[in-house]
């Protein structure tokens, strides 16, 4: 069983759904850890209940980001961590954390990347008038809302849509395939060819 560390800075609603399927036997990987940026972030009251150990590391109390960054690579290395599994966390990674953690690093995005990359992916793709978004989990390289593609799944932008449902929309379908990617990474079915991920036998789990 592989030990993860989910890495975020607001509600914690990707968390939430991470932790459940954990709880349920649905992901059968150890919650290790939860690291914090933010000290008003909800996510870590929704930790705590859950019984998750939670880490606070502040980029405030740093001189600078490597020295931040260092504090995060012991918190990682003194509970084993496997895989980082990023969850609005609003920083960015440094080329060389991602270098040491390269393959081990996965992100959620709001949007069918390539397209719509950024924070305000729903937005962005709402406002253009869009008519098919998504979510899209991949690995984490040295670019923005970049690397390969693990898991990738439509949503419909219907005229009735706002931008609150659409965001609804999106968030059902981040908590339904995040989790799958996870477990697919902790059963070794993920392999990096170039800028694309090979699934291994996923007709095996599919349920």
């Amino acid at each position: 069983m592989i030990n993860i560390a989910v890495f975020a800075s607001g509600r914690g609603s990707n968390f939430a759904a991470i932790a459940q399927a954990v709880r349920k036997g649905d992901l059968k990987v150890k919650l290790a850890l939860l690291v914090c940026d933010n000290p008003k972030a909800p996510v870590l009251v929704k930790a705590r209940k859950a019984g998750v150990k939670t880490v606070l590391v502040n980029r405030a109390d740093f001189p600078g980001k490597q020295e931040f960054e260092g504090a995060i690579i012991g918190h990682l290395s003194e509970n084993n961590i496997d895989l980082i599994v990023l969850a609005g966390y609003m920083r960015l990674l440094s080329a060389d954390f991602v270098k040491i953690y390269y393959g081990r690093i996965i992100n959620i995005h709001p949007s069918l990347l390539p397209a719509f990359k950024g924070e305000a992916g729903i937005r962005d793709a709402f406002e253009y008038g869009a008519k098919i978004t998504g979510v899209t989990v991949h690995f984490v390289d040295d670019q923005v809302d970049h690397g390969p593609i693990i898991l990738q799944q439509e949503v419909s932008i219907k005229e009735k849509d706002t931008l609150v449902t659409l965001e609804e929309k999106i968030h059902k379908v981040e908590h339904r395939i995040y989790p799958e990617a996870i477990r697919l990474f902790g059963l070794g079915r993920l392999k990096i060819e170039g800028r694309k991920v090979r699934i291994i036998n996923r007709k095996v789990l599919q349920r």
